[in-house]
């Protein structure tokens, strides 16, 4: 029987009109529009203002202009995945609410929970289905509403963070699709990167509240180092054993910081040019971001270019998936 490959046949993103540049940052914390340039290579994020906005109301503009894109109706959708830190609610998954806000009626929908890592490991959990024939057409969604969780009291964490929503269309191909996958975890990470009250462990309260312990923790140094480390070893390893030309290779990195992904490009010896890069706009917007920049080079990918894809985030969690791109531009 002939191996059936997990395509992306499209891609589409959505980020709010709010801007908040480094000049609005100097007025809130102790930072210069240098020293963010110099130290991370964003100069703007993108803010979800709004009473009652959420996650999904990013995501769903995002998946509707996909269906109408690729001309797909809402009942061809087989399975919706939303991978997300900033979920709607607790529960239903904000998966849940996505498909029924944009009338998805056919699909069974859930969430994943992997930081930053997050689409790269969705997109590996999709591929199976695709592979097996369980579902024809899936919604990978990587969505984000980072400005909830982000103290702009913190000079270290706030100019990091955006907010947005990206998604792609995965389906059936005969010859292009994702490759290969190496994922991995180490939880012993998780001091380092992670939200202190919220959770099962330490439910909010009142002491939770005051302690601001219901906003991102971060301890920079040891996250910046595991990230060059482990993001440039499983990349490496993953052109290695396909033996990917570097010439020839995208690499299309989580956008956490410009350093990390300068480091990463250098590790596989690649040209600058064959970088993805657009954190300069976006800022880190987690979950969304492989989609985000996928979203701003489409036009530039040809059917049969090789990317890999690559992200570490809280968890720790890190992982490399080569693909190969399955149309041309439009």
């Amino acid at each position: 029987m002939q191996k059936i490959f997990a395509a992306i046949t499209g891609v589409e993103a959505f980020v709010p009109p709010d801007i908040l540049t480094n000049a609005d940052l100097e007025k809130m914390v102790d930072t210069t529009d240098e020293w963010l340039l110099s130290m991370t290579g964003i100069r703007e994020r993108h803010i979800l203002k709004g009473a009652g906005l959420g996650t999904s109301d990013m995501a769903v503009p995002a998946v509707k202009k996909l269906l109408q894109k690729t001309g797909t109706h809402p009942d061809e959708i087989d399975m919706v995945i939303c991978t997300t830190v900033t979920p709607d609610m607790v529960f239903p998954a904000t998966a849940n609410i996505i498909s029924d806000k944009v009338g998805i009626k056919n699909a069974f929908s859930f969430d994943m929970a992997a930081a930053c890592s997050g689409f790269v490991y969705m997109l590996a959990v999709a591929s199976k289905f695709i592979e097996t024939g369980s579902a024809k057409k899936i919604l990978c969604i990587g969505a984000d509403k980072m400005s909830t969780i982000t103290d702009y009291t913190d000079r270290k964490t706030c100019p990091l963070f955006g907010d947005a929503a990206g998604v792609v269309l995965l389906e059936p191909n005969l010859e292009y699709g994702i490759q290969d996958h190496i994922l991995r975890t180490d939880g012993s990470g998780r001091k380092y990167l992670h939200m202190k009250a919220g959770g099962s462990v330490k439910p909010a309260s009142h002491e939770t509240i005051d302690a601001r312990e219901h906003f991102l923790y971060q301890e920079g140094q040891p996250v910046f180092k595991m990230a060059v480390s482990k993001m440039a070893d499983i990349s490496v390893e993953i052109m290695e054993k396909h033996n990917l030309p570097a010439d020839k290779l995208w690499l299309v990195p989580h956008q956490a910081n410009l350093r990390i992904i300068e480091a990463v490009g250098r590790r596989m010896g690649l040209d600058p040019s064959r970088v993805m890069v657009n954190i300069q706009r976006y800022g880190n917007t987690t979950t969304a971001t492989i989609p985000l920049v996928l979203w701003e080079y489409e036009n530039q990918l040809k059917k049969g270019d090789q990317l890999v894809l690559t992200a570490f985030g809280g968890g720790f969690t890190w992982g490399a998936l080569y693909l190969t791109w399955a149309y041309d531009p439009a």
